[in-house]
Parts: C-alpha cells; structure tokens; sequence
C-alpha cells in the first residue's frame, strides 16, 4: 500500500479500491458504482443527517430528477451560475421534447414552484424540508471519487421562513446541526464565508466549513446559504400575514454530499487503511475465531455475535477456512473495523474475549459476560482516539501566513489578513498559487491586508480539491 504522508493520492484511490467502498470503472467518467461496503458507510452517515434534522422538525420529501428549462431559467442569476455544469435532456425516445430538460443540479428551481402552492399563510410557516438524492454536474475538471464527480450523493434542505431574522435563525439552527453531525463523524472544520463572486448562486451569502486534507490541501464538506427573498420574489412565493397583507417568504438551505465519506477517509486513514468512526463502521466489531484443538472457537464466536447484536452493535464473524487469523487481522484494519475480537482456545477455556483497537494500543481481556459494556467503551475511545488525531492535524495544517512567501511556499491552509476585495484576492492567487476561501466567520481580528495593507479582516487561503 501506498504512504499516505508521501503520496496521499495515490493512497486515497488504492484504500478506496482495494477496502471496496467504490467501483470508477464505470463507462461514464464520473459517474461510479456504490459497492456495496462504500453504499452501507455512505448511509450510515445519511442516517445520523436525517437523525439530527429530523430532530430539528424538518420532514423528509423526494422530488423528480427533471426539470424543465422554463422552471431553471426563472432565477437568472441562479442558472447562469450553473449554465456550464447542466446535462439536458432534449428527446424522449425518438422524439424531440417541446421542453427541454435537465438533470437537476441541485433542486431550487425543481422545489420552489412547489412552494408557491404550498404556501399560502403565515400558518404554513416555517417550511422545513430536506431530501437525500443525487444531483448531476457536468463537472470538467479531473474527477475524483466522493471528492469530485458527476453524480453526486447529495443532502440538500431548503426552508421558507417569514422574515430575514426567523430565517438567520435557521442559519444558526443549520451550525448547531453541523456541530452535531461533524463531531460523530470526528471531522474538524472552519467556517469560512465565501466571497460574493465565490457564493452559492442566487445567495446572499453563503458559508462553507472547509477541512484539512493531506497534504494541505482543503476540501467543503458543507455550505449553508441565505437566500432572503432572492428566490422568492421570482418563483413568487408569498404569504397573508396576520395584519392581512402579503409578503414574501424568506428562504435558507443547508447542503451536504459524499464529500463527507472523502474527509473521512483521508483524514483518520493511515497507512495500514481505513478506520471508521465507530457510529458510521459498516462493521463495528468482526470477532474472529482462532482455530483451537479442542475448543469449539466458531461456536463460541456465535456466542459473542449474540451478545453484542442485542446490544445494538454492528457485529460479524469472520469463520473463512481458507484464510489465516493473520490474513483476517490485516484486511479487517485495512477495510477501518473500529473494534476486533479474537476468540481462541485459552478464551473459550475462560469464557472470555480479547479485544483489539484499531487505533492501535494494548490488549484488552474481559468476560463474556461483560463484553456489550467493554466494546461501547472500547468504540467510544477509538472516536476520542480519532477526534484528537483529527483535530491535532487541523491545528498544525492551519499556518499563520503572514508573507506571501510563507503562503507560496508552504502546504497548508493559511490565516492571514484580507481587505476583501477580488483585486487583493486574484493577487494572492496569481502570486501563491493558493485560492482565497473567504473570511473566518467565527473570528473578529482585524489587522492589514497582506496585499494592498487597507485594514482587513482574518481570512483563509489555501490549495482546494
């Protein structure tokens, strides 16, 4: 296997090959297989979104993957902000539609003529909503599997609100989401507020948490945008308020894709494979029997399965004859098992288990009567384990750039003083090579820019996926 330190990229497309998470032999560049390893992590990690959203009071819906020209074109600023990436469809069979269509890129322009009759009074308000499905971008650029693709696995909310304030609200309501889905994937982020040539289409403004890769480099695991009524004075989405007069709906949405399965694997990776956080493992625990003269090792192990499947644990025997415990042991850690068991004679003899971290670190023996207990200790320290590693990386990969030359020599994601302005911005680029990702959101410091030395706010800079 390749080393992830040297030569992260060639890491990246051989853990994703050889662990069985996606197939991109596919013979339509971009568009790749979910095997069925890759598809059972992916919708642990829906699941724990909708977990949390649907807390949040937002209702699951599913709209249709076409959309017609007209419906596209109503919000200009929004299609032209797409107009390069869109797949049109323009036959059924043999004949030539009277509409064109396209494969949504994302679901505004499918979602918000809905709204218009979906919303009527202020009673209807707020509308929370939010669908998991694929979107479809012709993307250009060297594609990349979960990083960078042409159908991508996309959960995307949209909300209607009364006014900009109840819909600010959604936007810190939206952070605390994330702050609860990114700390049960382990994944360390920044929030950053894109500059307005930068922002989602059709946004007022949008912010995106931006992680550290390998190598420097950042990857958007997730952007949530503020519309205000951008979108619906043109789908003409209004409601009575209560004085009995009309207005228009105020509008927010929260986007997050397989981006998430790509952080994960490059950022708790290492060189011996994945390893999962224990909430999204497809596998949480694979106990494997040791064969033993006289000790009925695979029945034993059934004994074990048992435990831990009444506790809710994800758990599977290896019973393979045709491979050794080794062999076992070095594929588990390479496919990111948080947790292995390994059942041998002297176990089954004392009715006990022995448990193996994948983060590494001693034995640990226990009862079988106390082996539930023992493995929800040992997965809740693998992801204490996973969250420091994760969050050590994101501190030493953030450098304080305070000259161009630092900036332009160095991997990382840099901090440094920004005025704001695209001229400073397309300066930085030019010189450095790194794009400007947008000002720290959370951080109020102020100081010089480090290009034109007007008074500036912190921003970060560094090299995307």
């Amino acid at each position: 296997m390749e080393n992830k330190k040297s030569d992260f990229s060639s890491w990246y497309n051989e853990i994703i090959d050889i662990s069985g998470l996606s197939d991109k032999r596919y013979p339509i560049k971009g568009m790749n297989v979910w095997l069925p390893y890759g598809l059972k992590a992916m919708k642990s990690i829906d699941n724990i979104i909708r977990e949390h959203v649907d807390n949040s009071g937002f209702q699951e819906v599913q709209f249709p993957v076409l959309i017609t020209r007209d419906q596209l074109s109503i919000e200009f600023e929004h299609v032209k902000g797409f107009e390069n990436e869109v797949y049109w469809v323009t036959r059924g069979g043999m004949e030539p539609l009277d509409v064109e269509m396209a494969l949504r890129p994302t679901s505004e322009a499918a979602m918000y003529g809905m709204f218009q009759l979906w919303v009527r009074a202020h009673t209807d308000l707020p509308l929370k909503i939010y669908q998991i499905v694929s979107v479809y971008r012709y993307e250009t650029k060297h594609t990349r599997t979960f990083i960078r693709i042409r159908e991508i696995h996309f959960f995307e909310a949209h909300t209607a609100h009364t006014d900009y304030a109840s819909a600010e609200r959604q936007m810190e309501e939206y952070r605390r989401i994330w702050n609860e889905i990114s700390s049960e994937l382990c994944l360390p982020f920044i929030v950053d507020q894109r500059p307005d040539w930068d922002k989602f289409p059709g946004a007022m403004y949008t912010l995106a948490f931006d992680t550290a890769m390998p190598g420097g480099r950042s990857l958007q695991i997730g952007t949530i945008h503020q519309y205000g009524e951008n979108f619906s004075k043109n789908y003409g989405i209004e409601y009575l308020k209560e004085d009995g007069t009309h207005s228009f709906v105020s509008q927010t949405t929260f986007g997050l894709s397989e981006r998430l399965l790509a952080a994960i694997i490059g950022i708790h990776g290492d060189d011996t494979g994945l390893i999962f956080p224990p909430s999204i493992a497809p596998v949480q625990v694979i106990i494997v029997p040791i064969p033993s003269e006289g000790a009925d090792t695979d029945g034993y192990a059934v004994r074990v399965k048992e435990y831990l499947s009444a506790a809710g644990f994800r758990a599977q025997i290896d019973s393979r004859d045709n491979y050794t415990p080794g062999f076992k042991f070095n594929e588990w850690e390479m496919k990111g098992v948080p947790l292995r068991i390994e059942v041998g004679g002297r176990e089954v003899h004392d009715s006990t288990v022995t448990l193996r971290l994948r983060t590494g670190g001693s034995r640990i023996k226990c009862n079988l009567t106390d082996v539930a207990s023992e493995v929800s200790k040992a997965l809740s320290s693998v992801k204490e384990i996973l969250r420091k590693r994760a969050s050590d990386h994101f501190e030493k990969s953030m450098v304080d750039g305070d000259t161009i030359e630092k900036i332009k020599n160095g991997e990382s994601m840099f901090r440094f003083y920004w005025c704001g302005s695209r001229e400073c911005s397309d300066h930085l680029e030019a010189d450095t090579g790194k794009t400007v990702l947008g000002m720290q959101r959370e951080m109020n410091s102020t100081g010089r820019c480090i290009i034109c030395g007007k008074e500036g706010k912190l921003a970060t800079a560094s090299t995307p996926y």
